[in-house]
């Protein structure tokens, strides 16, 4: 299934639909999933856009603007799963979550359009000026009553909802594995036994040989079934569905990244720490820390955030 697919199925999701309700009443910020590359408007879609986002939105040299700094917290966002802040040219914060498929970034979480300090006087005049020379025929009132109107959070408060963020990710991510390596439907019922015989059996050795010889086929001919079917071959499938496993077993605060590593079935941990690199983009004890951040009583620096 192109990634694509699976973006616009999540975004589609009664999951993610429920989520972002609950997180725009609670925080009262705006929220969309958004694929990779997308040129769409920042936060395009959500019900609880910044007013003044949506008075800029109107004029193609802002959203140019806007599109810049969403390109690049998209790249700063290509490496770990922590969330990625930069302050737009009108002094609002944005902020991006990526969500991956194995070792690739497919989608991101998006919120912001926030100030992290009270609006003053001087403050928006310093922002008038800069957008006067984007938007000569914006309306000074106007303008003012929008900035004026921006949502304001501490950078500590804001933080946390980006850890609440974070979380979900990691949700999302799960989710979309899943969809990527089994759409259940469309495979073949060899195919489908043996995706079954190796979830049983991850713990357990798993060569090409003897799940071919489970389904009663050709090692040759199950390795080429096999990756025509779920596009990866045998090996990558085996090693994400680990990480995986690993990632279901981490969500749990008390197991320790060896003992869910071995009981995932990775024989070696220089083994499980390069696979889990590969798959993941982090290192496992990084995916750890930033899974369980948000535990309370939990003492953690704030999220940096970057001018």
């Amino acid at each position: 299934m192109p990634t694509r697919d699976v973006v616009n199925r999540l975004r589609d999701s009664d999951l993610f639909r429920q989520y972002q309700q609950a997180f725009q009443t609670a925080t009262g910020l705006p929220l969309v999933l958004r694929t990779i590359g997308s040129y769409q408007t920042p936060l395009q879609g959500s019900k609880a856009i910044n007013p003044l986002c949506a008075l800029l939105a109107a004029h193609n040299r802002s959203c140019a603007a806007c599109l810049q700094l969403q390109e690049q917290m998209e790249t700063d966002g290509r490496h770990g799963t922590a969330a990625v802040t930069r302050e737009c040219f009108a002094g609002l914060s944005e902020s991006v979550v990526p969500i991956r498929i194995g070792d690739q970034v497919v989608a991101y979480l998006q919120t912001g359009q926030v100030l992290l300090h009270p609006p003053t006087e001087a403050g928006f005049r310093r922002t008038a000026r800069l957008l006067a020379t984007l938007n000569p025929a914006l309306d000074d009132t106007a303008l003012r009553a929008a900035y004026f109107a921006t949502r304001v959070m501490t950078r500590a408060h804001y933080a946390a909802h980006l850890q609440l963020l974070a979380s979900f990710a990691q949700h999302l991510s799960l989710l979309s594995n899943e969809l990527m390596i089994a759409e259940a439907a469309a495979e073949p019922p060899m195919i489908a036994r043996a995706r079954n015989y190796i979830s049983e059996h991850l713990d357990e050795e798993l060569t090409l040989g003897r799940v071919a010889g489970v389904v009663h086929v050709s090692t040759t001919y199950f390795c080429k079934l096999f990756k025509s079917v779920l596009g990866i071959n045998f090996t990558d499938y085996v090693a994400r569905r680990r990480i995986e496993l690993v990632k279901q077993l981490l969500l749990n605060p008390h197991k320790r990244v060896s003992e869910a590593a071995y009981e995932a079935g990775f024989q070696s941990l220089s083994q499980f720490n390069r696979v889990f690199r590969r798959v993941a983009g982090e290192a496992p004890s990084l995916y750890r820390e930033h899974l369980h951040s948000t535990l309370p009583g939990r003492h953690r620096p704030p999220l940096p955030l970057a001018a």
